[in-house]
């Protein structure tokens, strides 16, 4: 719409024909209203002096995208030309040009939105960064017992704050917060390790086979005692031919193991394949017996973690994982979990435990440790150990239905 506004001034006279002219076009219409397109009678306006009617005019302001090529006339509207590449205008404006677009993104910065005709570019901070004055910083990270209360943006900082009781943090990070701590009771397991607020709270595994052995220390040392007599392993044969262990499973023992080590799989194997068979039961319980002395010998060893680290290096061989050896810490009571160790580097050795603990290098060891080990190693090849070696004997081929003279045996 344009609306035309007659300005009383005094006139010289050398205006008079021009006076006159105006005059009868004011008399004639005060008010000449022209529809312009984009805005349909609702557009904002802006005053315009017309030099050469001497009018003030309404003109019609251009719309965001544009600019003003011409003003308004008394019989024309506003002429309005799209902005050039890289320039624009964001609002209703009588302006003779576009505004000029913002620079390209400064470094860590990326454009959120790219210079368009109607919009400026706006740039932020990469994530992970926020802009500090006029460059762009790397978030706060709060450290292990301390959680993220607010996140950072790209305009500002993280903010840090302490765990709380019951909860903890173990990680350096700008987007982790704290967490809640295990609770063991409401998993029907019993707490291992109390935890605080950089450590969670570590529960025993509700499963008890994560901590059990192939083969205990008793049951290596009691299968693996030396036998003197030349026909000890064929007497050992006669005895076990009639329980749950098969020819075929003797023969392929004998095919595969020294004269040394066919006895320690022989017994093995009648332990594992006698289980439903009640001939096992007395062999159980006298193994327990053992395993008791050696619950008293390692249980009061108060080992530390690095205690326990430098043993399991302190053993010839291949070394356990030391993955392994922090699960087993993790899941074990002790001294079970020392137990379950020695079991693990006898699998990755394929050797004798007994031979380890003799081998083992006593000057990496603090004097307690080292003399509680030579105290089992004592006990695992002792007198005590033989009479419960013949013992067991007795009671396997007391289970026969034709006994084996002993005496070729012991």
């Amino acid at each position: 719409m344009l609306v035309i506004v007659f300005a009383c001034r005094p006139f010289p006279e050398a205006e008079v024909w021009r006076q006159t002219t105006m005059y009868k076009l004011i008399s004639s219409t005060l008010l000449v209203v022209f529809h312009v397109g984009f805005t349909a009678g609702n557009s904002l306006k802006y005053t315009h002096y017309d030099p050469y009617t001497l009018l003030e005019l309404q003109c019609d302001q251009c719309p965001p995208g544009t600019f003003v090529t011409y003003d308004c006339t008394a019989e024309k509207r506003t002429e309005c030309a799209p902005c050039p590449y890289n320039h624009f205008t964001s609002e209703w404006h009588s302006h003779k040009d576009c505004q000029y677009c913002s620079a390209v993104c400064k470094e860590l910065q990326l454009a959120k939105r790219e210079c368009n005709s109607t919009s400026n570019r706006i740039c932020e901070c990469m994530d992970g960064f926020f802009l500090d004055v006029e460059f762009c910083s790397p978030h706060k990270e709060c450290p292990p017992g301390y959680g993220v209360l607010q996140q950072g943006t790209p305009n500002s900082d993280t903010i840090c704050g302490e765990c709380p009781r019951g909860m903890f943090s173990n990680v350096t990070s700008s987007t982790a917060p704290c967490q809640r701590q295990t609770d063991c009771k409401k998993l029907g397991r019993k707490m291992l390790h109390k935890g605080s607020s950089t450590h969670d709270t570590v529960c025993k595994e509700k499963s008890p086979l994560l901590c059990e052995m192939d083969v205990t220390l008793c049951e290596e040392a009691l299968f693996r005692y030396p036998a003197p007599p030349e026909n000890w392993i064929m007497t050992l044969i006669q005895i076990l031919s009639n329980t749950a262990v098969t020819s075929q499973q003797i023969n392929k023992i004998q095919e595969t193991q020294n004269s040394l080590e066919q006895p320690f799989y022989l017994f093995k194997l009648y332990k594992s394949q006698s289980k439903a068979d009640d001939s096992i039961t007395p062999l159980i319980k006298d193994l327990k017996e053992c395993e008791k002395g050696v619950f008293n010998l390692l249980g009061s060893l108060n080992l530390t973690r690095k205690n326990v680290m430098t043993l399991m290096r302190s053993l010839p061989g291949k070394h356990v994982r030391q993955e392994d050896i922090e699960k087993t810490l993790k899941t074990c009571e002790r001294p079970k979990h020392l137990m379950k160790l020695l079991s693990l580097w006898r699998n990755k050795n394929k050797g004798n435990t007994i031979e380890g603990l003799r081998q083992l290098k006593m000057a990496q060891l603090p004097k307690m440790i080292r003399k509680r080990m030579k105290k089992l190693e004592q006990f695992l090849t002792g007198d005590s150990m033989y009479s419960l070696y013949q013992k067991i004997i007795l009671e396997i081929n007391g289970n026969r239905t034709q006994p084996v003279k002993l005496e070729t045996l012991l």
